[in-house]
């Protein structure tokens, strides 16, 4: 029997379309027969988060962090020309115009192709995420967890 080839992404970046380009490398390399990995961590984090409120307890910091970051992977800013929040929109009308897909969209098709998303649970401690704000069927793990699916990887990005 042939091993799977491995791919391995950290998304770091709490950016739309940084996002949605590991999303688009990880659906890929599944397509692909890749075994793929999304470990998710600091801004990264916020393409996992559920877009409405949910009620769980939180301190000072906790809640300020919350209200700070975008709920949901479709409320994430762009990299680059933001335009104070004009920018997302744009290249979202742009990308229905060309018929992309968005990146909630890109993250239903990762789930579905069994790519194993795992959300850092330092950085859910560091920023006072709860499982219960994230998305359903992701896994939660630190550092170790996902240096050990690295370090068998064929690919391994970090974005």
């Amino acid at each position: 029997m042939v091993e799977k080839k491995k791919t391995t992404i950290i998304l770091f970046s709490g950016d739309y379309d940084k996002a949605m380009a590991a999303y688009i490398i990880a659906n890929g390399a599944a397509a692909y027969d890749h075994e793929v990995t999304i470990f998710h961590t600091f801004w990264g984090l916020n393409a996992l988060r559920k877009e409405e409120l949910v009620p769980v307890k939180k301190g000072f910091m906790e809640k300020m962090f919350a209200k700070m970051m975008p709920r949901g992977a479709d409320n994430m800013g762009l990299s680059n020309m933001h335009f104070a929040g004009m920018g997302p929109k744009l290249i979202k009308n742009v990308m229905k115009k060309h018929n992309a897909v968005p990146l909630p969209n890109l993250i239903e098709m990762a789930q579905e192709q069994d790519i194993k998303l795992v959300a850092c649970t330092m950085t859910m401690d560091l920023l006072g995420l709860q499982q219960e704000e994230l998305l359903d069927g992701i896994e939660y793990a630190g550092v170790a967890a996902y240096l050990a699916d690295a370090e068998d990887g064929n690919v391994n990005l970090f974005i």
